[in-house]
């Protein structure tokens, strides 16, 4: 079993022109095992490789356009040309015990706006295959439950102390808007996020919530075996 994997960020750039003007620029760093070998280190690998590939197909066909029409409009009102961007990169936050847990974050400048988008990815070492967020819980758990409420109580501690402003309504956007795919872990604790605007304005950025391992049952996925039996 591979316990922790050894990983160097594979990296890229590409630049799209119109009329041999920059208009827009595309960077992206994404992890790459080194050093093993194996079926399952194979899948991550081909995995994050076509991630890479799909994220500067994405950038050519969804974000040049809106780049090229924006350069075109500029020369037309002798406005500034625009210099737009597209970043992808990742922040790994486990790595050990048979887990590799990180979160990839894009953040796309187009017109003076910028988007971001948050990934979060916890893969099984072992198989190679994604870990699902259920399995930090005892079966049956009823975990979605636990995550809303500890999502709400946060909420209104945050708001209390005047660290935070959400939505009015955010109960009901809490629950509209949750994934199950978006967390990833720590050695310690379990990480659970909403989007940027889902929840709350743009200045709140993306809002995470953390619960530490022994709290509500939850637990480390590698050790579900030692819990269970």
């Amino acid at each position: 079993m591979c316990d922790q994997l050894k990983l160097e960020p594979f990296v890229a750039r590409r630049e799209w022109t119109a009329d041999g003007i920059p208009v827009l620029t595309a960077e992206l760093s994404l992890p790459r095992p080194v050093g093993e070998s194996g079926q399952a280190i194979r899948r991550l690998d081909r995995y994050y490789q076509l991630y890479a590939r799909s994220y500067l197909r994405y950038c050519e066909r969804w974000i040049f356009p809106q780049s090229a029409e924006a350069y075109r409009l500029a020369l037309e009102t002798s406005a500034p040309l625009p210099q737009d961007s597209a970043r992808l990169s990742y922040h790994v936050t486990c790595n050990g015990g048979g887990i590799l847990s990180l979160y990839t974050e894009s953040a796309e400048t187009c017109g003076g706006h910028t988007e971001r988008l948050r990934r979060g990815d916890t893969w099984d070492l072992l198989t190679g295959y994604p870990v699902p967020l259920s399995a930090c819980f005892p079966r049956k758990s009823p975990w979605r439950k636990t995550l809303l409420r500890r999502s709400e109580a946060e909420i209104e501690r945050q708001e209390r102390a005047g660290v935070a402003r959400y939505y009015e309504g955010w109960r009901r956007l809490l629950r509209r808007n949750f994934n199950p795919d978006h967390f990833y872990l720590s050695e310690t604790e379990l990480f659970w996020f909403w989007q940027v605007f889902t929840i709350a304005p743009s200045a709140e950025g993306i809002p995470v919530f953390a619960m530490p391992y022994g709290e509500d049952d939850c637990f480390f996925p590698g050790i579900r075996d030692k819990i269970e039996t």
